[in-house]
């Protein structure tokens, strides 16, 4: 019997605790300002010899260690292994674990071929995605505003898009490398973000499985998929010649860290307020790479970016304001 987060939501979506509103918003807003940063920090922080697999256990290692002490801090430690199972452990995190694991080494590979604001709004399709397998598998309704709230997503999007493709051209990056080991991976990896994502949600609204364990259990299951994986591959080729660490300075583990904390984060706002609205959260993380590109590449935003702004500040409160109502012929 797994133990559910407390405070966590029921299936339907929405949490009336307002110490859990409280949270919600927290916890996206420090997940946003990771999306928007993550980027950047990698590309300066990861230099190209450092081989993705073992930057991507690295993560998984360091996401245990600080899951485990967080439900320690929370004094559930006990308990929740107590009462954990090997079946639940895998109905409720193996797939997802697995899905994650291959999406995090395309996410790596993408950081590598594209600039900051691209990778981010490529990344940000997984909110659609998200939706998609939302409804699929939790059967999860959208009102007309919450639709009409994801068309103006999407007109941010085109807007964001296109600045960033006027300022692309003069890119001297091979345009082949760009499309097969940039754009591709991201937005496979944001089919399988979406995917894993409305599996995660009901894991833990459905089956109420603890976020922090859920993040325990992935990361292990996701790992060992990973090395199982990487066994034969160029990175385990590599990582056997040159050694684990190859490449790796003490800066590396900069964006390793935030990457790791950031999938705790994933987690909580998942379980507190689903995978949709994590969507959002992704989104807004455009208008943070934008700024920070600005202040440290001195990279001005475009005029798309400044329209794009308002479009996505409104789309969340509407989002926020007027969520799906079960009708009486519903019930």
């Amino acid at each position: 019997m797994a133990v559910r987060t407390r405070g966590a939501p029921k299936a339907g979506g929405v949490n009336p605790n307002p110490n859990a509103s409280t949270k919600v918003w927290l916890f996206s807003l420090l997940l946003t300002l990771q999306y928007g940063a993550q980027p950047l920090i990698s590309k300066r922080c990861t230099s190209r010899e450092v081989i993705v697999t073992s930057s991507v256990l690295a993560c998984e290692v360091v996401k245990v260690i600080s899951a485990i002490m967080l439900l320690a801090k929370d004094g559930s430690l006990r308990k929740t292994f107590k009462e954990w199972t090997l079946i639940g452990s895998l109905t409720a995190s193996g797939l997802p674990a697995a899905i994650y694991a291959l999406q995090n080494s395309l996410l790596q590979i993408s950081y590598r071929n594209l600039d900051s604001l691209t990778f981010s709004m490529l990344n940000q399709s997984k909110l659609f995605f998200t939706a998609l397998f939302t409804y699929i598998i939790l059967r999860q309704k959208q009102s007309i505003q919450q639709i009409g709230a994801l068309f103006l997503l999407i007109i941010a999007a085109i807007l964001l898009s296109i600045g960033e493709g006027s300022s692309k051209a003069s890119s001297s990056h091979n345009p082949d490398e760009i499309l097969f080991y940039g754009i591709i991976p991201v937005l496979v990896a944001s089919v399988l973000s979406g995917l894993a994502s409305a599996l995660c949600q009901w894991a833990s609204q459905v089956k109420k499985h603890a976020s922090y364990l859920m993040t325990v259990e992935m990361s292990i299951i996701g790992s060992l998929c990973l090395v199982a994986s990487a066994y034969k591959s160029p990175d385990g080729s590599a990582i056997r010649q040159h050694g684990f660490f190859y490449g790796w300075t003490l800066v590396t583990w900069i964006p390793v860290i935030l990457n790791a904390l950031g999938g705790i984060l994933v987690g909580l706002v998942t379980s507190y307020a689903g995978g949709v609205r994590k969507g959002f959260v992704i989104v807004s993380a455009l208008l943070v790479t934008a700024l920070l590109q600005y202040i440290f590449d001195g990279k001005p935003p475009s005029p798309y970016c400044l329209v794009a702004l308002p479009l996505v500040v409104t789309s969340i409160s509407i989002y926020q304001k007027y969520p799906y109502r079960v009708r009486k012929k519903e019930l």
